[in-house]
């Protein structure tokens, strides 16, 4: 999913991170946190994009969308490794793992 330069730039983040504000079990807890926190401008950016909240109306982009959901996926890969040592193998099983479920569904079909 991610290259292994991505993977290498993850954990140079990850590296910045443990030395700023070390890796303690509250420091990852609130990496975790920040998952929801990125999620939840994501959502946001996406209300916006529809107009959904009327004393607002339109107030992103699709590409405002984008950017949010980019940073879902970092946020949550600098996560990852922050708890595991192979944070690569951990995904690709799991991206592994979804594709069969999902090809064995529409086999089924």
């Amino acid at each position: 999913m991610l290259n292994p330069d991505q993977w290498t730039t993850i954990r140079s983040l990850v590296a910045w991170l443990d030395r700023e504000n070390g890796r303690s079990d509250a420091e990852i807890t609130l990496r975790l946190l920040k998952i929801t926190e990125e999620a939840g401008e994501a959502a946001a950016a996406w209300i916006g994009v529809q107009g959904q909240n009327p004393r607002k109306g339109v107030t992103h982009i699709h590409p405002d969308v984008q950017d949010e959901l980019c940073d879902v996926i970092l946020t949550a890969a600098v996560a990852l490794a922050s708890i595991v040592g192979n944070p690569q193998d951990v995904l690709d099983a799991k991206l592994r793992k979804v594709a069969d479920r999902a090809a064995a569904l529409e086999v089924g079909a």
